[in-house]
């Protein structure tokens, strides 16, 4: 059972952290998921039911109200502090992989990220042209904020999973205040980058999809070029939640990218839990993708 803290590391007490703690405590090195500007901590429960099954330790967080990259790495390395957690892989949704890349650019004296999964994520806000706005969000009443962000998800006709994926993340959005949305939009938006050579020794996996979905093709190549020796976990169809309506793909790509870290102290499983036939399940699909690669 996924364990629920709130937890609080700043000397400001209205800066909460909320996450799902689950899996085995034994592991030190858990993957931990970092949502996009709509999503609460609960938008991976696909992965944190999938993968404590299969033996990992995951965390899914929701961030306070940070409105600087800066302050939110200082406030993220004192929960890592907290959790007693050195070194971390972590799995970063649009938002929640920018900030990924920005702390382990933050922490790259002392690193702190083992690795990174980066799901339909950017290297540099100005994407957005958004730039000059972002200094405004906190004026703006929560019902403008919702609709901005809305104006990101897919319309037209889905597929029911799909669907399913964006009322789910709807409904999420509509549980967040004002400053929650407004502080994570401003991240979202305000002028800052990724300085990839302090994080190249990183090992990284770039998940997109093909379909429509809020980044633009300039962005996805702009991913690929910063990180050249990456892999590429790449989904025919998903949208902008793809570890909501594709989560078994979402999650083999999980276990394929973790599967390095086996047998060593980074591994984020339970060493019993390793079984051969998930090592043979794993061999065949790292196959197939590499042909696929090749075709």
């Amino acid at each position: 059972v996924p364990l629920s803290f709130q937890i609080i590391v700043d000397d400001d007490d209205s800066k909460v952290w909320s996450l799902y703690d689950a899996g085995p405590r034994s592991i030190r090195c858990p993957l931990i998921f970092l949502p996009p500007v709509s999503g609460t901590a609960d938008v991976f429960f696909q992965q944190i039911l999938a993968l404590t099954g299969w033996g990992y330790r995951v965390i899914a967080l929701q961030y306070p109200v940070y409105w600087d990259h800066l302050e939110f790495c200082d406030g993220f390395r004192k929960l890592l502090d907290h959790l007693q957690l050195d070194k971390v892989h972590l799995f970063g949704a649009s938002l929640g992989g920018f900030l990924a890349q920005k702390f382990a650019e933050y922490t790259h004296k002392s690193p702190r990220v083992q690795s990174l999964i980066l799901c339909n994520s950017f290297s540099d806000t100005s994407i957005f042209n958004q730039t000059w706005t972002a200094n405004s969000f906190w004026l703006m009443p929560a019902f403008m904020l919702k609709k901005i962000v809305l104006g990101n998800f897919a319309s037209g006709p889905l597929d029911p999973e799909m669907a399913d994926g964006i009322d789910f993340m709807v409904d999420r959005l509509e549980s967040l205040g004002q400053s929650e949305l407004a502080s994570r939009l401003t991240l979202n938006c305000q002028n800052s980058y990724v300085e990839p050579h302090k994080i190249r020794d990183i090992s990284v996996t770039i998940m997109d999809v093909f379909d429509q979905s809020a980044l633009s093709t300039e962005a996805k190549e702009e991913m690929y070029k910063l990180y050249p020796n990456a892999r590429r976990a790449h989904l025919k169809t998903g949208g902008n939640f793809p570890y909501l309506c594709r989560s078994a793909e979402v999650n083999l790509y999980i276990q394929i990218h973790l599967l390095q870290f086996h047998g060593t102290r980074y591994a984020a499983i339970d060493p019993s839990m390793v079984s051969a036939e998930e090592l043979e399940v794993q061999k065949i699909s790292l196959q197939a993708s590499n042909e696929q690669e090749e075709q």
